[in-house]
């Protein structure tokens, strides 16, 4: 029977980019090595902005004989001294435990740090057993939680399978949803608006048009296109976001920057233009079948910029590029009469104290058939035509 070795690791760098990323993969970029290394090198994930690196690194016990690496599994893990960034909200059940004289924080997390995007979060090997893999990872959590004092471990946006494969062994689930846009085979912008009914067609139509008539063009840059200048120009609106709300913006200039230089294959940035100067920004991910709007911000505001930069300008270049979806972000229902569908999206929690998991395992019972309730009138205000 093969053994195992599983070891928290301060920073990702101790796993290394060819380890890491021959199981993760690079089609999902914000679980790709380059990400999370940068992340942590430019001070966005640090034990001062509450994200300490602690991932986790899963080894055979015996070094491969041909040489070849000996890691199994890995997951991207962070102990939490905030909710700051997640996205899955739990201030309630923080200040539960507050109300009780208990520490919520610190907490583990396993996430995309800053970055509400669905995809891969537990890393396995074919080679190995998943479900022995991850009885081990939980068991190994839980002692290091209780050595931490950790309150809890949340497992945020997760796959659906692996949602499911954690209810089973005890994790608790919970739903949520977003809204994310399906290119059906579109052919062109116009063909995307001949699917939705006359009336939502037209005001879509009425919007562009708007933007058109104050001289505003849009300038799509990809990767190591994008000039020093426009990386210059994007924090600075990206900064502009957040100060209008006394808040100042997660990430770095130079996590940007780092991004370019190490995976520019999945960058693009859309510049909104008039009288010859950029008001506006917005940077969007992107693999091989799939487009992620992330981070937008404009010099002044302009009636409907923020629906063109980030919204249409994103689905034209989908069916351009014939993509097969858009994950624009989350919230927003706004996006329902664009065209973006509702979809489910997951999350799981164990949490150490018994009764604090009783209660919130009840609050997630009673939470899921309003979650259900708002997808399916979500879906009821969809702007296609009866037979799309």
């Amino acid at each position: 029977m093969r053994k195992f070795e599983l070891n928290f690791v301060a920073s990702i760098s101790e796993v290394g980019a060819a380890d890491w990323n021959s199981l993760t993969g690079t089609e999902n970029p914000f679980m790709r090595y380059e990400f999370l290394h940068a992340l942590e090198t430019t001070g966005c994930t640090t034990r001062e902005t509450g994200w300490t690196p602690m991932h986790v690194w899963i080894k055979t016990s015996k070094e491969s004989a041909n040489g070849a690496s000996n890691t199994v599994a890995v997951l991207p893990l962070y102990l939490k001294t905030n909710s700051w960034g997640e996205y899955v909200f739990d201030w309630s059940w923080a200040n539960a435990y507050k109300s009780y004289g208990f520490n919520y924080y610190p907490k583990f997390v396993t996430a995309a740090p800053f970055t509400p995007s669905v995809g891969q979060r537990l890393f396995i090997s074919p080679e190995v057993g998943r479900r022995e893999i991850l009885s081990l990872l939980i068991e190994k959590l839980k002692e290091k939680a209780e050595f931490l004092g950790a309150s809890s471990w949340h497992i945020l946006f997760p796959l659906e399978y692996e949602h499911e494969e954690l209810a089973q062994l005890g994790v608790q689930a919970r739903v949520g949803t977003q809204f994310h846009w399906y290119n059906r085979e579109y052919e062109s912008y116009d063909h995307f608006l001949n699917a939705l009914n006359s009336r939502k067609r037209k005001a879509i139509r009425k919007e562009r048009q708007h933007i058109k008539a104050q001289g505003i063009s849009f300038q799509v840059s990809e990767g190591n296109e994008i000039s020093e200048q426009q990386w210059s120009d994007f924090y600075l609106f990206y900064q502009s976001t957040y100060l209008v709300r006394g808040m100042q913006g997660y990430l770095e200039q130079e996590f940007f920057h780092q991004l370019a230089a190490t995976m520019p294959g999945q960058l693009l940035m859309i510049n909104a233009m008039q009288d010859g100067q950029v008001i506006a920004a917005a940077l969007f991910f992107k693999n091989s079948e799939k487009l992620f709007g992330r981070y937008w911000g404009c010099r002044r505001d302009h009636q409907f910029l923020h629906f063109e930069t980030c919204y249409y300008q994103g689905q034209e270049y989908a069916i351009n590029k014939k993509l097969k979806s858009f994950d624009s972000g989350a919230q927003g229902e706004h996006k329902i009469q664009r065209g973006f569908e509702p979809i489910f999206t997951y999350s799981n929690h164990w949490i150490a104290n018994p009764a604090f998991a009783d209660a919130i395992e009840n609050f997630l019972i009673e939470e899921r058939p309003h979650i259900h309730r708002y997808r399916a009138e979500a879906e009821s205000l969809l702007p296609f035509k009866k037979q799309a």
